[in-house]
């Protein structure tokens, strides 16, 4: 342990240890408490393990979360002290990244905790995602930041825009560090002394120790792009929505909306008005989560559903090739394209779930794979002289045994029968929930699905 501290308060700082993640990168995080539930906690915004650890206030809730719980906490890629590699890592990437830190501590299942401006989302994909890893879900703050129609809390691009010029343009600079300080704990100086010299002190160098102006305003419009909503019916974990009771108009609606969006979700209300989780006195904030704990503890079962990324590829024109070429030449064309596809369904991490014919039916657990996957498969096999359409969706799956079934699954067939030769059409789940990955789209507008209720908006991944 290492004592810091600012402005005359110590800290004991807990040691730093490094996950190796399937890419290579190191993520930070530490490793704190005993008990029987491990809680991953997933920090909102940016952050740094060991100047969080500078301020009080975050020790102090710190020590109360891993009083009766075995805590495991990180800095997200390319923030605070874990590895800067190149671009926004997107959702998929940061879900390997949480699985590797649980790896790396040699925890099999947790309850995954997020709040913020970005925590929620990740650790609601995540737990969708993979069951088998969350035994749990605590959300404080946002699914999505975008104002729509129908979610009317959220920011404009306006605003966006404001935010992040105000930020960057005088990012950790202690002359104009009162801007940063309101963006980042609100309005309220009940829960933010805006006035003690030391306090602002530490946001600066927490400011330039966690992102660069340039880091920062990459992921702050990764998560503006990013929007988890249409994958919560797929969580079947139980899940815990908190709400401040006196935290503004906005914010109780945001934490009521998110528990209408995730089925049986328990809505608890806790005393405070700060919109960061640690601020206040972490006694009935931490005694919800200790409680919701206790409460689904007894209630564990294995579900047999899960949220996946479904892949459909289909030979065009197979039949007429058939023909042209002769049973022959045909059968062994078509043992070439299985071999190429299969090679790429490895590559890209996909669970073969069975061959159609001509064609495969994959699932995936990140999006942006599946699609890369795809795009791999119609360029490869073109030198053999065939041509592929793919369609891609994510949503819910039911395991059948070794087959998969569901909406989800049909979704994806109608998708991929609407695609050109060579050409990948995804949904609009899809394309959400990939911002970040440098995946580029076409808009192909709004279709009716076969057997599918409602219009559905599709969008072809550019070259």
């Amino acid at each position: 342990m290492v004592t810091q501290g600012v402005g005359g308060m110590a800290a004991s700082i807990p040691k730093t240890h490094w996950a190796r993640t399937i890419d290579g990168a190191c993520i930070a995080y530490q490793d704190l408490g005993e008990g029987p539930v491990t809680l991953v906690v997933i920090h909102g915004w940016v952050s740094h393990l060991e100047i969080y650890w500078e301020q009080p206030r975050f020790a102090r809730f710190m020590r109360r979360l891993s009083k009766n719980m075995r805590v495991l906490h990180f800095d997200k890629r390319g923030v605070g002290m874990s590895d800067r590699l190149g671009g926004s890592p997107g959702l998929e990437v940061q879900m390997d990244d949480v699985r590797a830190v649980m790896d790396s501590a040699g925890v099999e299942r947790a309850v995954v905790f997020g709040w913020g401006s970005c925590g929620p989302a990740l650790a609601t994909v995540f737990a969708a995602t993979h069951p088998d890893r969350a035994v749990a879900l605590c959300l404080d703050g946002w699914l999505s930041e975008r104002r729509t129609d129908d979610f009317p809390w959220g920011f404009t691009q306006e605003e966006l825009e404001e935010e992040i010029a105000t930020l960057c343009a005088h990012w950790g600079d202690e002359d104009h560090v009162l801007e940063f300080a309101h963006v980042g704990w609100g309005d309220a100086p009940e829960v933010a002394p805006f006035d003690d010299p030391s306090f602002l002190q530490w946001c600066a160098r927490f400011a330039r120790c966690a992102a660069t102006p340039a880091s920062y305003e990459i992921f702050e419009r990764m998560w503006y792009e990013t929007d988890v909503r249409d994958v919560t019916p797929a969580v079947h974990v139980p899940t815990l929505i908190l709400s401040k009771v006196g935290d503004g108009d906005t914010n109780r609606g945001v934490a009521r909306y998110n528990a209408e969006l995730i089925a049986e979700a328990r809505l608890v209300d806790v005393p405070g008005i700060a919109m960061v989780a640690w601020v206040e006195d972490p006694e009935p904030y931490v005694r919800a989560i200790e409680r919701f704990i206790e409460s689904v503890q007894h209630e564990e079962a294995e579900l047999d559903r899960m949220l996946a990324t479904v892949l459909f590829t289909d030979i065009v024109g197979s039949t007429d090739k058939a023909c042209n070429v002769g049973d022959a030449c045909w059968k062994e064309l078509l043992k070439k394209h299985n071999a190429t596809a299969r090679a790429l369904l490895a590559r890209y991490r996909g669970t073969e779930v069975k061959a159609t014919g001509d064609g495969f039916l994959a699932t995936f657990d990140g999006p942006a794979r599946a699609v890369r996957c795809a795009q791999g498969i119609c360029a490869a096999v073109k030198p053999l002289g065939l041509e592929v359409r793919a369609g891609c969706h994510t949503g819910e799956i039911e395991l059948m045994g070794a087959d998969v079934g569901g909406i989800a699954v049909h979704i994806g067939a109608r998708v991929g029968a609407l695609a050109r030769p060579s050409e990948v059409l995804v949904s609009s789940t899809v394309k959400d929930l990939v911002a970040g990955s440098g995946l580029v789209f076409e808009d192909r507008g709004e279709h009716e699905l076969k057997g599918v209720p409602d219009p559905w908006h599709l969008y072809a991944v550019a070259s």
